[in-house]
């Protein structure tokens, strides 16, 4: 048997002579033996010689043939129906020869025969050679039953998506592949629909169990969940990921902020940095802004615990870059809170210069953020930037002679206190307490009596109601050794020797305390305080004897 009209059907005018002058042949696969036969009788090599063209009059006028002029509208053409049977009676023994085999591949294989019979016009149209035509539709009719079995599977799936299967494999079995592969692609991209639906809530549930996590301080869990939902929503939503990678920098940073973790900053510091890919300045700046800022946050924190000075330098470039996107016109509040971090950063690094340039940068950073930060519109956040504010003036005044800075911080940090209640916000008001025992510290050092150090001994002790050493043992060892130190002085002036005595046992305990901790630049100022204690009661002790 000749497969050859295949490589005549791979022509499409061909094929589209073949549609014209089916009048009634039969078009599947045997069909294209009717035109190979139609065009073999008609090439004048088989069959005798071709037909003549039929000639029809139309109208009035003479009917001829040759080179006869016709006045009259003729019609020319060939005898469709006529055509047509010879076309049926002589594909005839091959149509049933390529039936046969459909039939028996079918039978044999149990799948239908529409659609091996669309599989057969494929392997003639790819010009498949007759001697392998019988092998490759029964490859072809193993794939369909693998392909069967497969969107059986896919129609015990979501009732979603079953349908689409169900209805993929009623087309296969008529024989219609192209509508087969349209409804499978419209099945995964509902699939597809599903499974980033399904994402975005297991993303969602997760976040959810990450804020639990933050509630109980499990800072480190949080952070590891908020990444795994960053990875979930990757391919699907660029905006969450960067949301999720924010968190979970954001967590890792309480972990080193809160628990001494200075891996944790680090590594806040990395995940931050690749949160910033996802949100390019040039499309959403704001976004880039606030992660510029939160870098800052981690930098000025990690730049506190170490010697140098690079990642505090880096902490103020960034809230200044970030500052460039977060002007006060377009975003207040949040320019608002970069100009406090900026103040505090600034403070950091005024604190280990010995000039004052750094401080009154501070100063002015804060006092631009209480622009926008007021008491009647945020009243905690305004507290917040006003014990900064008493911070850095505290720390001018300490170096300049007069106490009109001192006297300034005092101010800022009692107006601090009356948002900053012990009701409200328990820790930040002990906070204040502290501070404001230590600017008054100061300013009764460079006074002859003992009002301002005994108003610092009462902040003190406010301050370790909440200052608890179970609570947090860096701050009750803070307020606990520089109440001591107040102490100390006092019982200098009024030759207290008991007082001198609870002096140097809260020194002591603050220094064993903070060096047990590990918590060594802040035990080396206690334990420099110890031997002038010491001093002091062994001095006042002898007095006492004389006496």
């Amino acid at each position: 048997m000749s497969l050859r009209p295949w490589i005549f059907l791979k022509s499409r005018t061909n094929r589209e002579i073949m549609s014209w002058l089916g009048g009634g042949a039969t078009v599947i696969a045997a069909g294209m033996w009717a035109v190979f036969v139609f065009l073999v009788h008609h090439d004048g090599k088989v069959g005798g010689e071709a037909s003549a063209p039929q000639v029809s009059q139309s109208g009035t006028g003479i009917a001829s043939g040759g080179n006869t002029v016709i006045n009259a509208p003729v019609n020319i053409g060939v005898n469709e129906q006529r055509v047509g049977q010879q076309f049926v009676d002589a594909q005839k023994p091959l149509a049933d020869k390529l039936e046969k085999l459909l039939a028996l591949t079918a039978r044999d294989k149990g799948v239908e025969v529409a659609p091996l019979r669309a599989i057969l016009v494929k392997l003639g149209e790819a010009g498949v050679s007759d001697e392998d035509i019988a092998k490759r539709l029964d490859q072809k009719a193993d794939e369909l039953v693998k392909l069967r079995e497969e969107i059986g599977r896919l129609r015990q799936g979501p009732a979603e998506l079953a349908s689409f299967a169900q209805q993929a494999q009623a087309l296969i079995d008529k024989g219609d592949l192209d509508g087969a592969r349209k409804s499978l692609a419209a099945a995964r991209a509902a699939a597809r629909k599903l499974r980033e639906q399904s994402s975005r809530y297991e993303a969602d549930f997760l976040v959810q169990e990450a804020r639990v996590d933050h509630l109980q301080l499990a800072y480190r869990s949080a952070a590891a969940k908020y990444a795994e939902a960053a990875s979930l929503v990757a391919a699907v939503d660029r905006q969450k990921q960067w949301e999720f990678m924010l968190g979970q920098a954001n967590e890792l940073y309480s972990q080193g902020n809160e628990l001494g973790d200075n891996a944790a900053l680090a590594e806040a510091l990395t995940v931050g940095r690749g949160s910033l890919l996802l949100a390019p300045r040039s499309e959403r700046p704001l976004d880039w802004a606030m992660t510029q800022n939160n870098l800052g946050n981690a930098l000025w924190k990690l730049g506190e615990r170490e010697s140098g000075s690079a990642r505090l330098e880096e902490a103020v470039d960034a809230f200044r870059d970030a500052l460039t996107e977060r002007t006060r016109e377009r975003v207040p509040l949040d320019w608002a809170g970069t100009q406090n971090n900026l103040g505090n950063v600034l403070t950091t690094l005024g604190d280990r210069e010995s000039g004052t340039a750094r401080l009154e940068e501070a100063v002015a950073a804060f006092r631009d953020a209480l622009k926008e930060r007021t008491r009647e519109r945020v009243p905690l956040d305004w507290a917040t930037t006003q014990n900064n504010l008493g911070i850095v003036l505290m720390r001018l005044g300490e170096r300049e002679a007069g106490t009109a800075r001192l006297e300034g911080a005092v101010a800022v940090f009692r107006d601090a206190l009356t948002e900053y209640t012990r009701e409200r916000v328990p820790l930040a008001w002990a906070m204040t307490q502290n501070n404001l025992g230590n600017a008054l510290a100061t300013l009764g050092e460079r006074e002859s009596g003992t009002a301002r150090l005994e108003e610092a001994i009462a902040a003190f002790r406010d301050a370790l109601t909440e200052y608890t050493r179970e609570r947090g043992p860096l701050a009750w060892a803070t307020s606990t050794g520089n109440q001591g130190v107040v102490l100390m002085q006092v019982a200098e002036r009024r030759s207290d020797t008991e007082m001198a005595r609870t002096a140097f046992a809260q020194i002591e305990a603050a220094f064993t305390a903070m060096r047990d901790g590990g918590h060594a630049p802040h035990a080396s100022f206690y334990e420099a305080q110890l031997p002038y204690a010491r001093a002091l009661v062994a001095k006042l002790s002898e007095v006492g004897k004389r006496h």
